[in-house]
């Protein structure tokens, strides 16, 4: 019976709603719960960012209002009155400071795309190269990696524009390829369409293709895959994507006309070109990412195992076969992760060019306009404001991507 008893007490004791503790006992009891501890301090880091924020504020509110100046974004509608050596959207130094911003933006995204796009294929074909059989092929693809990796970027992009582009001969003794293309000391330039139809228009059509065009591959994928019996309506539907294709290009011929650059006296005419600046910067960003990218690469491609590799060869798949359909569908789960940095980088990377005058956001915006307005935390914020936008939506979408591709629990 005591034993019964006891025990009874202890059961009773166990389901009893615990006993609220008061005074500095219950204080510590309650602090030490991790819920309380995790929200007093994402309260205290929240409260210690605000006031960072409010003494910065008003720190640099001082400083203006001792130097008589005012914060706004009112100059976006002053005129610039300045000169850019290069631009993909119509400028004169008529247009405003807005109009300067669009400027530095468009060339600093043409810049990061190309070299997100050529880095990419070039470090995948390089960290493929790594994993060669054949030893010649892979010390040669190691040394361009350890060669590449180990010299700083602003060194390359210095080394390219001074040792390579500008040493090329001048307009006059250039290099020329059937009377249309031309390189020289001064760019590369090329036949441009001119016309009344508008840049966005043909950036719009090429959109709207290229959706058109992955849409019915994908389709194309699912039938072969399900074997639906799709087949017939969507070789139809390549059929009208071709024919709306010739019929845009023919009545668009209609209203675009060619220009062709010639010499004229000491430099080219006409057409369109690409300077030299833009062509050190390209080469020197793309071959930096491009060693970084096959490093990812080789990682990736080294996390599959082996049988993968005996088991493809065990039924007669080739090399490239192999490469498309087993290892690099399964290596792309470990190569997005380290690939998403790489592209983060390349954006923010073009931000070097201005040290051989490329005109880029930071070389046309944060330089030559805040020496002209003064106006540096309005400036300076707009340039932080448009890395942050381009970083975080290129992180959105390969996290995106990232998660569709990974294994799912079932």
């Amino acid at each position: 019976m005591a034993d019964y008893s006891t025990q009874q007490r202890v059961m009773n004791e166990a389901s009893a709603p615990p006993v609220r503790q008061r005074g500095w006992a219950g204080l510590t009891s309650f602090l030490n719960r991790d819920s309380t501890r995790g929200n007093v301090i994402q309260g205290l880091t929240l409260l210690f960012v605000l006031c960072l924020i409010v003494y910065l504020g008003s720190n640099a509110a001082y400083n203006l209002d001792r130097l008589g100046m005012m914060f706004g974004f009112d100059f976006l509608s002053s005129t610039s009155g300045f000169d850019i050596s290069w631009s993909l959207i119509p400028y004169d130094p008529s247009m405003t400071y807005w109009r300067v911003f669009m400027v530095g933006i468009v060339n600093t995204l043409v810049l990061s795309f190309n070299v997100i796009l050529f880095g990419t294929i070039i470090g995948t074909i390089v960290g493929i190269l790594r994993l060669s059989s054949n030893p010649l092929v892979a010390q040669l693809a190691r040394c361009y990696v350890e060669v590449v990796r180990n010299v700083p970027l602003l060194i390359q992009i210095i080394f390219w524009f001074t040792a390579v582009f500008s040493a090329l001969p001048p307009p006059r003794r250039g290099y020329m390829l059937g009377d249309l293309f031309f390189l020289n000391n001064r760019g590369f330039y090329f036949p441009s369409p001119q016309g009344d139809i508008s840049f966005f228009w043909f950036l719009g059509a090429f959109v709207l293709f290229a959706a058109a065009a992955w849409f019915l591959r994908r389709k194309a994928q699912q039938a072969r895959i399900n074997q639906t019996g799709n087949h017939k309506a969507i070789r139809t539907g390549w059929l009208v994507w071709v024919a709306v294709l010739v019929l845009v290009c023919v009545i668009g011929n209609g209203f675009i006309e060619w220009s062709v650059p010639a010499l004229d006296g000491f430099n080219l005419e006409g057409g369109q070109y690409v300077p030299v600046a833009f062509g050190a910067a390209f080469v020197a960003m793309t071959v930096y990412r491009s060693a970084a990218i096959a490093e990812s690469v080789r990682a990736g491609m080294e996390s599959i195992d082996r049988g993968q590799h005996e088991a493809a060869r065990t039924i007669g798949f080739s090399r490239f076969q192999t490469l498309r359909l087993i290892l690099i569908p399964q290596a792309i789960r470990a190569i997005i992760p380290p690939l998403a940095n790489s592209w983060l980088v390349a954006v923010k990377d073009s931000s070097l060019a201005v040290a051989i005058g490329f005109p880029e956001l930071v070389s046309v915006f944060m330089q030559t306009s805040i020496n002209q307005t003064g106006r540096a935390i309005e400036i300076i914020s707009m340039v932080m404001g448009f890395y942050i936008f381009v970083s975080l939506t290129i992180s959105y979408l390969l996290n995106k991507y990232n998660a569709r591709v990974q294994y799912k629990v079932m």
